[in-house]
């Protein structure tokens, strides 16, 4: 559905609640709409248009004298379309009205508003705090504009308020923050009844770095920098998302060659970092020999990324307008060899893997996440699409030069850990195609068109499709070629509480392997 057609049906509907209506960047439609009416029209357009909410957040625009606003991101996955939704908040309640009883993937976003901007969800099933737990003192909102990063609130101890699971027989085993392995933490709260997992609680954020909050009034420029270290597995799908707003907002086309040189670097990180989960899962399997043949081939993608940039975590490749520098120029041959390498090898142990009838008896009917479920959370990526959810942010808002190459989306519908490892497999192949495609049609020509100047407050997002899933990053642009508000959202916030359902009914033990085929970020989730 166009964005006109949507209009209109969405105006016959409630002409009278809808204030304000502007297209933005071509897919991104806003319509700031009557508060009191926001559950009716939000349910309307998840359930009844059948839009997923794939974001929401609040933005302190009083210095725009708007006050406070929340925006509600519903996405048309078939047209490639953006829906935002926007209110305003009465400063003198400072609330909202809950949607999660109707929507349960806003959950987490109002918790996290409540959190962070001190807007309460009204009629939340569970509004306890989310971001900050523990001893962050009561009053202390730090994405108001007032708040000054400067600050150091007076912290006071506090006791963390956990799902309580009675019955005879039941009790919790708590894990972690502080794991054995070298991992960040994260505390996980299991309540089992004997052997088999009732419920699981997992509380993170342990390691927030308010990212957020310290990129505003900072230059673009700066938050490029910053938006590289989210995550470090994932650098090059944020940093991408982020030069992508930045360049729709300056109306920028990038050249063709920078393009394809993007599809490369961002295909390259897919393949690491499903080669990585891969030796995960075997590893938490105890199938030594694959573990190790994973690990070996994801040593080779790391050789190709040192070859082409310097460095295996692909940070200071992308620039706003393009990339730093031509970084495939005179490399073409010698990274089509490393990917056929990678490739053929691949085929073996995979038919090798495949054959192991006690591995696939251990990862089968494991971990299983089934698919209304991952459809109300919003799960996504590899994680979402073994549970039958076939979406790509590549093929859904294409980007790049994605729309000129051509690839396939797994589908399996299982949803256990076999069916996520299948996933990754084949996306592993199809990177790989996607690699020597982009590279066999890489134009001559320039890799930057250079940016020196936005104007103040325009918004546009950018979405690209992470080796987690998809990955959303809204940016406002301030004065003087600076940050107003940055909104990251990562896969892994969608697929937490994915990862919480896919462990029931299983076991404790088997908690590490399911956890490993989702393979979340820490630092990703805690921004």
């Amino acid at each position: 559905m166009i964005v006109d057609q949507l209009l209109i049906k969405l105006t016959e509907v409630f002409a009278q609640d809808i204030y304000t209506a502007g297209a933005e960047n071509a897919n991104e439609l806003y319509l700031e709409v009557n508060p009191e009416k926001i559950l009716e029209i939000s349910s309307y357009i998840h359930l009844e248009l059948g839009y997923p909410l794939i974001l929401m957040f609040a933005n302190d625009e009083q210095s725009l004298k708007t006050g406070y606003a929340i925006y509600y991101v519903f996405a048309d996955r078939t047209e490639g379309l953006l829906l935002i939704i926007k209110t305003l908040v009465d400063s003198g309640k400072m609330e909202i009205l809950s949607l999660s009883k109707n929507i349960p993937s806003a959950s987490l976003y109002e918790r996290e508003i409540n959190d962070l901007f001190g807007i309460v969800p009204v009629g939340h099933p569970e509004a306890k705090r989310l971001v900050f737990h523990g001893n962050w003192p009561d009053g202390e909102y730090p994405l108001r504009k007032e708040f000054d990063v400067r600050h150091k609130p007076v912290f006071a101890k506090k006791e963390t308020d956990f799902t309580k699971v009675g019955g005879e027989g039941v009790f919790e085993v708590p894990v972690g923050p502080v794991h054995a392995g070298i991992i960040e933490p994260g505390h996980f709260r299991f309540s089992v009844a004997g052997e088999p997992i009732i419920n699981l609680e997992a509380q993170l954020y342990y390691v927030h770095k308010g990212i957020e909050k310290l990129c505003e009034g900072q230059s673009i420029e700066r938050c490029l920098y910053v938006s590289e270290r989210i995550s470090g597995d994932e650098t090059f799908a944020n940093s991408l998302a982020y030069c992508q707003a930045i360049e729709k907002i300056a109306r920028v086309r990038i050249p063709d060659r920078a393009q394809h040189t993007r599809v490369v670097f961002a295909e390259l990180e897919r393949l690491t970092s499903h080669l990585g989960d891969l030796a995960g899962i075997c590893l938490d399997a105890a199938y030594g020999f694959a573990t190790f043949q994973f690990r070996m081939m994801r040593g080779w993608a790391y050789g190709a990324a040192d070859e082409l940039c310097g460095m295996r975590f692909l940070r200071s490749v992308n620039k706003l307008g393009g990339v730093r520098k031509d970084f495939a120029a005179g490399k073409e041959a010698k990274l089509r060899e490393q990917l056929q390498k990678i490739r053929s090898e691949l085929e073996d142990t995979v038919n090798i893997i495949k054959a192991n009838s006690l591995f696939i008896d251990r990862v089968e009917n494991t971990g299983i996440l089934e698919t209304k479920i991952a459809s109300d959370l919003n799960a996504v990526g590899p994680g979402g699409r073994a549970s039958g959810l076939r979406f790509d942010v590549r093929k859904s808002f294409p980007y790049e030069v994605y729309n000129q190459l051509e690839f396939n989306i797994p589908e399996h519908h299982n949803g256990d850990i076999n069916c996520r490892m299948n996933t990754k497999i084949e996306e592993c192949f199809e990177s790989i195609s996607l690699m020597l495609q982009a590279l066999e049609t890489m134009p001559d020509g320039n890799v930057l068109e250079a940016i020196n100047s936005v104007e103040p407050y325009r918004f546009a997002f950018g979405l690209t499709e992470a080796p987690r899933g998809e990955n959303i990053h809204w940016v406002m642009t301030g004065e003087n070629n600076t940050i107003y508000r940055y909104k990251i959202r990562t896969p892994s916030f969608c697929n937490w509480p994915a990862l919480c359902h896919a462990v029931k009914g299983n076991i404790v033990p088997d908690f590490p392997l399911i956890n490993k085929s989702f393979n979340l970020s820490y630092a990703g989730n805690d921004l």
